[in-house]
């Protein structure tokens, strides 16, 4: 996987809020889509919802390996809670 590089469009940073709830077997196939962008200034938050199938590990793997993934835990309150969480935390626009 080749992380975002590429446009640079304005300089503004995009936050793409990623709710995840049992999804261990997309969230590769996600990462690869999300790591295929071509705008660069990208920030990707993984908000895991009470996952309890190993997406959360999945997910901080990804933010090991990349500086522009954060991952925030939750208990499960479902995929509003996730997404209201998300626009909390982002940096971006």
């Amino acid at each position: 996987m080749r992380m975002m590089q590429g446009m640079e469009s304005d300089g503004k940073k995009v936050s793409i809020i990623v709710p995840v709830y049992n999804a261990a077997p997309y969230l590769g196939r996600c990462m690869e889509s999300l790591s295929g962008q071509s705008y660069g200034n990208l920030e990707i938050l993984f908000i895991d919802d009470g996952s309890v199938d190993g997406s959360g590990r999945i997910c901080d793997g990804y933010a090991g390996r990349y500086g522009n993934v954060r991952v925030f835990d939750t208990e499960n309150k479902g995929v509003s809670s996730a997404r209201n969480l998300g626009m909390e935390v982002c940096s971006g626009e």
